[in-house]
């Protein structure tokens, strides 16, 4: 073994007892053959062995080893490990979007017959998900309230699987006891997993809290700038083998140069998601005051419900503040349209600020009960507070309110 192979692998154990900030810069480093100093992209569709026996011994799972990138490839397996180490889990899975991600947990661990309970309040195309393709294959889901305790316990059935939840919720940032719905899964032979999007590990760790599966769409503050689409989900060995054999065979992995950017997003999550927070905190803060306001949805607020859950689970409260405004869709659209500042998108965890009329674009998919159901209503405009200074943010949307 080559002294800076030895090294790296110093390193990587050493990392276990290091904060996340070091781990999110250091995590699963581990250079090829020109020692690189920063992480290479292994652009290639396959490998070369030194033998039929030896190819035959990786292809037969005999020796461990890179076999084909659509399951195998060193960059990839880099962003794995650092996630599955900022997340407190023994083994990363990466797909080539968060919705690839959900699907493989689900399709790796339910069968026909099997039952899924699920907030309510959930990113539209998850219902779908659920609603469109799972119900076919005889998967059902019951929905519930995220934040109402009986409701989950009496929507649990003989042949619940998983319970479901993004916490803080998109877009309301409801907030579910995780502790609590951990207990419920497990009392029930069940299995808990959480989207954790709107956190990151930087401010919240599901599975220290209980969950056995957490996943994240990389695409939003995992890149951090808009730039690349795909997903990882993260567990234990045992509950990652199911996602990952299906990965294998349906074939939605991550590309190596997603996974690189990613890789290089991780290093700087930790500085972007406090100085998010910091903004967004003063963004809800002056929404709250504002006369064209009906109310804001932040967990950060004192005013918010679970703003007490909020604090014991997260280290701080995130960047993405929604508000209802005063009036209608089309008051709701013009102060859209009167933003100058911030981009006009569906995608949040972005540097730049995005505003978002869910109800037509991110839920539009949702029947109309459905979203009344989830609290998304036609007034509701979802902020993803970006890395611009808060003063032009909070500027823009004053100019943009003045439309209401």
């Amino acid at each position: 073994m080559s002294d800076v192979r030895q090294r790296q692998e110093q390193l990587q154990a050493l990392l276990a007892s290091c904060d996340i900030k070091t781990r999110a810069v250091r995590a699963g480093q581990l250079s090829g053959t020109e020692q690189e100093h920063n992480d290479p992209i292994y652009a290639t569709s396959s490998y070369i062995y030194g033998s039929a026996e030896e190819a035959a011994g990786r292809f037969g799972g005999k020796t461990q080893g890179n076999i084909y990138s659509r399951f195998t490839n060193p960059t990839v397996t880099t962003f794995e490990q650092r996630m599955a180490s900022l997340e407190g889990a023994e083994r990363g899975v990466a797909a080539s979007s968060g919705m690839a991600a959900l699907t493989s947990i689900f399709l790796g661990h339910l069968k026909q017959g099997d039952h899924i309970v699920s907030s309510n309040s959930i990113f539209g195309s998850i219902i779908g998900l659920f609603d469109n393709v799972l119900a076919k294959f005889g998967i059902t889901t019951t929905y519930v309230c995220p934040t109402d305790h009986q409701a989950w316990q009496a929507a649990i059935q003989p042949n619940t699987r998983i319970l479901f939840a993004e916490s803080p919720s998109n877009p309301l940032a409801e907030i579910a006891d995780i502790g609590f719905l951990s207990k419920l899964a497990h009392g029930t032979n069940a299995l808990l997993v959480i989207d954790n999007c709107f956190c990151t590990p930087v401010i919240q760790n599901p599975l220290a809290l209980g969950a056995d599966i957490v996943m994240h769409s990389a695409t939003k503050y995992i890149d951090g700038q808009g730039r690349c689409v795909g997903g990882i989900a993260l567990g234990s060995d045992e509950l990652m083998e199911p996602v990952f054999g299906f990965l294998r065979t349906a074939g939605t992995t991550m590309s190596p140069f997603n996974a690189w950017v990613f890789i290089n997003g991780l290093e700087t999550l930790q500085l972007r998601m406090r100085a998010h927070c910091e903004s967004a905190m003063q963004v809800a803060a002056w929404l709250q005051d504002q006369p064209q306001i009906e109310r804001v949805y932040y967990s950060g607020l004192s005013s918010h419900p679970q703003h007490e859950l909020a604090s014991r689970q997260q280290t701080m409260f995130g960047g993405v503040v929604s508000f209802n405004v005063n009036g209608d869709q089309n008051a709701a659209w013009r102060v859209v349209d009167n933003t100058q500042l911030m981009s006009i998108t569906g995608n949040f965890g972005d540097a730049k600020s995005t505003i978002t009329h869910p109800a037509t674009t991110t839920h539009g998919k949702m029947t109309p009960e459905a979203r009344a159901a989830a609290g998304i209503g036609d007034n509701l405009l979802r902020v993803s507070v970006g890395l611009e200074a808060v003063e032009d943010i909070i500027a823009d949307l004053q100019r943009a309110l003045i439309a209401v």
